[in-house]
């Protein structure tokens, strides 16, 4: 193993401490220049089983740990390149001004103002308020089966061309 100070190899034991903030696992002669840090024991490791007695009761099982939902795992889609554009159309349609849209929506001004500008990007719940009030869609949303139907019966890509040769052969 390797300083993370200096680089030299390690001889012995790693030493671990902190450093302007960082934890740094460094050889004897750089540990000087941190303060020591005690390592805490690992007790989330793995630990070999042991051999089993006759009569003897097993373990209980342990609680699996869940993930967190974060924000990427609510959001339906990405939102699209031109929202600032589509916004901006749609309130000027509806004849809206940005003060007038803020008060439907319950937002503030400053906010509208940031976003038509591209200066802020919507969260997820703002986006909603802009798609109801306005009645536009903002997010690029997977394609459903159906809609891909809907749309090759509209405009026949290439593919749908090959397969209607093929069909007639």
């Amino acid at each position: 193993m390797q300083c993370e100070m200096c680089g030299e190899t390690i001889r012995g034991p790693p030493k671990l401490v902190r450093v302007e903030g960082a934890e740094l696992q460094v050889c004897s002669k750089c540990e000087k220049f941190g303060t020591a840090v005690q390592q805490v024991r690992r007790t989330d490791l793995v630990r070999p089983a042991a051999p089993r007695q006759a009569g003897a009761r097993a373990p209980a099982p342990v609680a699996t740990a869940y993930r967190k939902k974060d924000l990427f795992d609510y959001m339906e889609g990405e939102i699209v390149d031109d929202y600032s554009e589509r916004i901006r159309h749609a309130r000027m349609e509806k004849g809206l001004s940005q003060k007038d849209l803020a008060m439907q929506m319950k937002e503030k001004e400053h906010l509208i103002k940031k976003i038509e500008n591209r200066e802020l990007i919507p969260e997820e719940d703002v986006r909603k308020k802009f798609e109801k009030t306005l009645g536009i869609r903002l997010i690029d949303a997977p394609v459903t089966e159906s809609e891909k139907k809907v749309q090759s019966r509209l405009a026949p890509t290439l593919g749908d061309l090959t397969t209607i040769r093929k069909a007639r052969k």
